[in-house]
C-alpha cells in the first residue's frame, strides 16, 4: 500500500469525549487518539473505553492511530489488548528506546506502528529502531526529549531565540535521515504555543525544509497551516514538472543547471504534491 498521508497528525486526548466526537470532521490527515501524556492518571481507564468506542464507531476521514501508554506503565498491557481488538489503522508507541521494545509488541499485521523518539537513548538508537520491519513512521517528541537532555525550556516544540539557530535541528535531522534510510515517514512533534501560529509555522517550516512529511498538531487552528506548509506550492510543482521535461543528462533551465540529481528532487516534489489525491 502507498504511504499514509501524514501532513497533519491531530492529537486528541482520549479522555475528552467532546474532542473525540469532533476529531473526525476537522480535516487532519491522521487523528491520534491519545491514551498517554494527554490523559491524567485518574482518567486512563475511561479514556481507553472511550477511544475503543470511537474507533469502533468509525466515521473518520483520516488515518486513525492510537497512542498507547509506554512500556513499564500500569496501563501498557491493557492498552495493547484494547488496540489489538479495536483495530485502528496504526499504534503510536511512545518513548521508544530501541527496537527491543517493538519486538515485544504483539499486534495484528494490518495495524501499522509509529515509534516516538523522545529520549537521549532513543536518539542514540534511532537507526536500529528505524530498521524494525513493522514500522511505518518515526515521530519526534520534543517535550520529553528536551526534558531528557535537561533543556531549560517550558514550551514544547519552541526554539529559544537565544539559541543561534534551531534548538531541535540535530534530533530532527538525525531522525529524518534514519527514517529515509529505511523507507519510513518522518513526522515532527507538537508545538504547544496555541496562540502563536507564526511560531507554529516557523517550526513546521524548518521541519519541512529538512524533508519531514508532516507534524503533530494539538489544536484545530493548526491543521490548515500545517496541511498548507507540507503541500508543495503550485509554482514549485510547475517547476518540478518542467525539470522532468527538460532534463536529459545535464541541461539548463531558468539559468540553472539541471541534471539527474535535480530530476530526483523534482520527482520527490511531485510525489508529495500528489499524495492523497484520488488515483
Amino acid at each position: 500500500m502507498p504511504p499514509r498521508l501524514r501532513r497533519s497528525c491531530l492529537a486528541v486526548p482520549g479522555s475528552s469525549e467532546r474532542m473525540l466526537a469532533k476529531a473526525a470532521e476537522l480535516g487532519a490527515d491522521e487523528v491520534v487518539l491519545d491514551l498517554e501524556d494527554g490523559v491524567a492518571r485518574a482518567d486512563k481507564e475511561i479514556a481507553r473505553e472511550q477511544v475503543v468506542r470511537a474507533v469502533a464507531a468509525g466515521g473518520f476521514h483520516a488515518t486513525v492511530a492510537v497512542r498507547i501508554n509506554g512500556a513499564g506503565t500500569p496501563w501498557h498491557a491493557d492498552d495493547l489488548a484494547a488496540v489489538a481488538d479495536s483495530r485502528p489503522d496504526c499504534v503510536v508507541v511512545p518513548k521508544v528506546a530501541g527496537p527491543e521494545l517493538l519486538d515485544a509488541i504483539r499486534l495484528p499485521p494490518e495495524i501499522g506502528i509509529e515509534a516516538q523518539i523522545e529520549t537521549a537513548v532513543g536518539l542514540v538508537n534511532v537507526e536500529r529502531t528505524a530498521a524494525h520491519p513493522r514500522l511505518e513512521a518515526l515521530v519526534f517528541g520534543p517535550g520529553d526529549f528536551g526534558a531528557s537532555l535537561g533543556v531549560p525550556a517550558l514550551t514544547v516544540g519552541a526554539s529559544d531565540p537565544e539559541y543561534p539557530g534551531d534548538q531541535w535541528h540535530y534530533p530532527l535531522a538525525r531522525i529524518v535521515v534514519a527514517a529515509r534510510a529505511f523507507g519510513l515517514q518522518a513526522v515532527d512533534g507538537p508545538f504547544a504555543g496555541l496562540d502563536d501560529l507564526d511560531g507554529f509555522r516557523s517550526a513546521a517550516g524548518r521541519a519541512r525544509l529538512l524533508g519531514y512529511d508532516g507534524k503533530w498538531v494539538i489544536h484545530p487552528d493548526q491543521i490548515a497551516p500545517c496541511n498548507q506548509l507540507f503541500t508543495p506550492p503550485a509554482d514549485q510543482v510547475e517547476r518540478a514538472e518542467r525539470i522532468l521535461e527538460a532534463v536529459k543528462g545535464a541541461a539548463r533551465l531558468d539559468g540553472e543547471m539541471v541534471d539527474e540529481a535535480t530530476r530526483k528532487l523534482a520527482e520527490a516534489i511531485l510525489l508529495r504534491a500528489n499524495a492523497g489525491k484520488p488515483m
